[in-house]
């Protein structure tokens, strides 16, 4: 092992939350074993695994938050998880439908009365469109779930932000305004089309129904009871002293730094910013781990806290609300067309970032880095790494694994 890794690779030892649910430390270190050579080499500056294995833990953080001033990285350092923040919209639109507040099966015009005359776009065989109008009603289950007929951002985000972009550009509510008003993809619910113009409508529908910011609904709901202290759409300038930084991946070369993304551009905290549901949380990865730990436990984060009850995850979250042949994904999450044991369900980010978890074993694995483009191809290796730390035979006696499930 080189000083360069010596200096920046850390396995996390046992830790005991509040309700005395013991983390055990693996003593594993598969995830490190798996990867240095291309942390050693520079082709992968910086990087934090984590495997979970019903109450055992292998956390490894590895190389540099910020390779010039060889910050090592660090699980308190924040980054950008992207889309991950699909999943939060999704919590949020979950826990209304729990609470009677909310039917998936609404139209969204119920709430947002914009969507009630929609278009949908066509293109002739001579090039020329035409425009007809929508037969099928929107409801927030499609918006939810990408088959809304949404293009992945609105122009005109992508006006306000070079390239679009979870900077922001506008407000929820304009986003949801500005949406109605153009022309959609294709007939809603026909076909899926990625879109975080949809989710961000998703949010403006929650927050119509609570009478409060989206975001503002989130932190007080989600954030605050799972102590999520470190994630927020806008990172203080003391949080982004501990950023990690952005790199461009380059074939048989060290990483470059890249100052900043067209979708997300600096400064991070001003007045251009605002709230994205489709993409725009910073988070740290102890903070990702508390929310997926949440989804793990079936809706009861480590702190003992319940955000969810336990079938509102199991029938919303963990298994996909797509009709059949479509793909599985649930509400802003990733999600299996079925149950079944070795399901997994969670969210990655464009950055490279990823967190999956299944609640039947009790299993997580989460990856955090801060790249763009190039080649992965240490990305192998870490599956392999995950699939030996889940077969492996690791002594967990001792620990308290608490869920607070009923089952």
């Amino acid at each position: 092992m080189t000083k360069r890794v010596l200096a920046a690779v850390a396995i996390f030892a046992a830790a005991v939350t509040s309700t005395g649910a013991e983390t055990k430390n693996s003593g594993t270190t598969f995830a490190h074993d798996a990867i240095d050579k291309w942390v050693s080499s520079g082709e992968l500056p910086g990087a934090i695994s984590v495997f979970y294995n019903d109450g055992v833990q292998e956390a490894a953080c590895m190389g540099y938050a910020d390779v010039a001033a060889k910050r090592a990285i660090k699980m308190d350092d924040v980054f950008m998880q992207c889309s991950q923040t699909k999943g939060f919209c999704g919590v949020t639109v979950a826990k209304l439908v729990e609470e009677g507040r909310l039917n998936l099966d609404d139209p969204v015009s119920k709430y947002l009365p914009e969507f009630k005359d929609l278009w949908v776009e066509t293109k002739n065989e001579d090039g020329t469109k035409t425009l007809a109008k929508a037969k099928n009603v929107l409801t927030v289950r499609m918006v939810m779930k990408h088959t809304g007929g949404f293009p992945f951002e609105i122009p005109a985000k992508q006006g306000a932000i070079p390239g679009g972009g979870w900077s922001g550009g506008m407000p929820l509510r304009s986003v949801a305004a500005t949406a109605a008003a153009q022309p959609l993809l294709f007939e809603p619910g026909t076909k899926v089309q990625y879109s975080n113009t949809g989710i961000d409508i998703g949010a403006a529908v929650v927050q119509t129904i609570v009478g409060m910011k989206w975001e503002d609904y989130l932190k007080k709901t989600v954030l605050e009871p799972l102590g999520m202290n470190d994630t927020w759409f806008w990172p203080t300038d003391a949080q982004l002293t501990r950023q990690i930084e952005m790199y461009d991946c380059a074939k048989d070369a060290p990483a470059t730094y890249k100052l900043q993304n067209p979708m997300q551009q600096r400064p991070y905290n001003d007045e251009h910013v605002f709230a994205s549901a489709g993409a725009g949380l910073w988070t740290t990865a102890n903070d990702q781990l508390k929310f997926y730990k949440m989804l793990m436990n079936l809706g009861v984060g480590e702190n003992g806290v319940r955000v969810l009850k336990e079938d509102t995850v199991k029938n919303l979250l963990a298994v996909s609300t797509r009709p059949k042949g479509m793909g599985g994904y649930s509400l802003g999450l990733n999600a299996p067309e079925s149950d079944r044991d070795d399901a997994w369900f969670g969210h990655g980010g464009a950055w490279g970032t990823y967190c999956m978890v299944n609640w039947h074993k009790r299993q997580l694995k989460l990856w955090v880095v801060q790249l763009n483009g190039g080649p992965r191809p240490w990305e192998k290796a870490r599956d392999a790494a995950a699939d030996a730390f889940f077969k492996a035979k690791i002594d967990n006696s001792g620990v308290n694994a608490y869920t607070g499930r009923t089952e």
